[in-house]
Formats: structure tokens, sequence, C-alpha cells
């Protein structure tokens, strides 16, 4: 997807899609939290993102790998070059505006119509989706591991910001290799699906 971005007309759209898309799967954020993050709210020193007020009020710190500040930090440095910047944001438009959620809706719809992300599936992919995505592949490396799921379900709920594992499950469903794992768990002897 973000050798897509490539096709993108302008360098500064062009980079900041292909650095939020990639945030967003690689941090499971919501995408209205990784639209507000400020410069001011990366902490470079401690490799982590400050997430202000999101759903519920609450704000949290996201800890991200040095590769993912790396990449933020290139990102920040095409941005300074190509915009005088209005707003402290990180994400912004080429008029210098936080970048909206409809703008990267849209972008990312078109970027999946080009590479044939979801041709096939009965609904087209929402940027969304990468959340849902971030959170099954993380219990799928649990499982892999052969860690307690269990045990750490709880720091991924506050991971992604959520008040209680519950609103975590919402987004395990219909995940086969996920579901095909669990039941192993369950049934050790179970032939895989």
């Amino acid at each position: 997807m973000a050798a897509a971005t490539s096709t993108i007309r302008w360098r500064l759209p062009a980079a900041t899609h292909a650095t939020l898309i990639g945030l967003l799967a690689v941090t499971g954020m919501r995408v209205g939290e990784a639209l507000k993050l400020d410069d001011a709210d990366i902490d470079r020193v401690e490799g982590v993102l400050l997430v202000r007020e999101s759903k519920f009020g609450k704000t949290r710190l996201v800890p991200v790998a040095p590769s993912t500040l790396d990449a933020l930090e290139a990102y920040a440095a095409v941005r300074d070059g190509l915009v005088e910047r209005h707003v402290p944001a990180v994400f912004v438009s080429v008029r210098g505006n936080r970048t909206i959620y409809a703008c990267v809706q849209e972008t990312f719809r078109r970027l999946c119509d080009i590479t044939g992300v979801g041709a096939a599936a009965p609904r087209k992919p929402t940027v969304h989706g990468l959340r849902h995505s971030f959170a099954v592949n993380t219990l799928i490396s649990w499982h892999r591991a052969g860690e307690n799921v269990d045990a750490r379900l709880p720091a991924l709920s506050t991971y992604l910001g959520h008040r209680d594992p519950r609103s975590t499950y919402w987004y395990l469903s219909a995940a086969p290799e996920l579901l095909a794992l669990a039941a192993r768990r369950i049934e050790p002897g179970l032939v895989e699906l």
C-alpha cells in the first residue's frame, strides 16, 4: 500500500498518506488520534506518542519502535521542506492545515482500488480496518509465541485505548487464522482449518 502512495501526484500528500497509513498499521491508533498528533506529542527520547483526549476523553501514551520514530522524523523533514505550517500538527495538507479524516478515507479507498486490496471483499476496506488488523496480528503473534494471551489481553486493550478487554474482543471476530490458533489451544489435536 505504501508503494501505491507514489501514484499520488504531489509530494507532500504522498508522504503524508504513506507515513500516516504506516503509523496506523504499526500502532493500531484510531485515525482521529493520529490526525490530532502534534509534533510536541512525539517523545523521541522515551519512544512514545502522546494521544490526547481521545475517545471517552482518555489520554494515553503509545510506545512505538525506533523505526516508527525514524519514519515520523523523515516525514517531518519532507513536510517542513515543502510547506509552511499554520498549525502544530504532524500531518498537514499542502495549505499547511491539519489533514482531515475525509481526505484520508478518500485517499485510502483510492489506494485500495489501485492496489486491488479488498477487490474481492463484499465490503470495501476502510482505513479504520488497519486498527482491526493490528489487534488481530498482535494476538496471532502472541499465540505463535506461546504467550498467555488471556493475561496479555488487558495490555492490548489499554494500548488501543479501550475501557476494558470486552471492547477489544469486537476487533477479533472473523479472523480465521486467529480462530484456528485459539481453537488449537482449546483442542490441541485440532486439525488446521
